[in-house]
């Protein structure tokens, strides 16, 4: 899953980033509104984590703008603590969620994950596909309980895999989600990732779809242990 980090303080943004990526996220983070608008106008994000003081654009600008533009990434923003009317102006404007400065990152990664999972649809924290499990709070996986040692990469693969169950995703979306911008991107190690995983895994549980991509099945009801 990839994310856009929208803040314009040099060590508030580092620090989110590195939590993001340590949690398993692809991240990008722009320091102005310009820069932004940008990035979420080329690049696909699963999520955007958005100060509203920011210069060139400021962000609730920068919002209406993506909403206009049909830019549908689910929305965080940062406010400051006491700022009722920013947080109303930001929820009106078309962000999804809000925190105050000062924050405590976990908040930050747990609002990120229900942001996520509720725009695809998505109830608990824990995705799983018969006996294969990864808890999106942890970033464990597991197959019949037992856990699972993934790469960054691989568990970014799976993550988005298991995100969007059920349907057909191309090798052309997964690379768009796994990798940050400034990373050298190689379409054939998407087929290396999976094949690692198939390894780890079992077989069964990542299928391709010839000319099309890689699929993992949701089970049905009476599936679920």
């Amino acid at each position: 899953m990839r994310v856009l980090i929208v803040e314009d303080e040099i060590l508030l943004s580092r620090q989110l980033a590195k939590a993001l990526t340590v949690a398993g996220y692809a991240v990008d983070c722009a320091a102005d509104g310009e820069q932004a608008d940008f990035l979420a106008r080329t690049q696909n994000y699963d999520a955007v984590v958005l100060d509203l003081g920011l210069p060139r654009l400021d962000g609730l600008t920068l919002l209406r703008r993506w909403r206009e533009a049909c830019i549908f990434a689910p929305v965080l923003i940062l406010t400051a603590r006491g700022s009722w009317h920013e947080k109303v102006q930001g929820i009106d404007g078309g962000a999804d969620d809000y925190v105050a400065k000062p924050f405590r990152i976990e908040e930050v990664l747990a609002r990120i994950r229900a942001l996520i999972r509720r725009s695809i649809g998505i109830a608990s924290a824990e995705l799983r596909c018969g006996a294969l499990a990864l808890d999106v709070r942890t970033a464990r996986v597991s197959v019949g309980g037992d856990p699972v040692k993934l790469t960054s990469h691989e568990f970014r693969v799976l993550s988005y895999l298991m995100h969007h169950s059920g349907r057909v995703v191309s090798r052309a979306e997964l690379i768009e989600h796994i990798y940050a911008q400034d990373f050298d991107r190689d379409s054939n190690t998407v087929e290396v990732f999976i094949a690692r995983l198939r390894r780890k895994l079992g077989a069964s549980f990542i299928e391709t779809v010839r000319g099309l991509g890689y699929r993992i099945w949701k089970p049905a009801a009476g599936d679920l242990p």
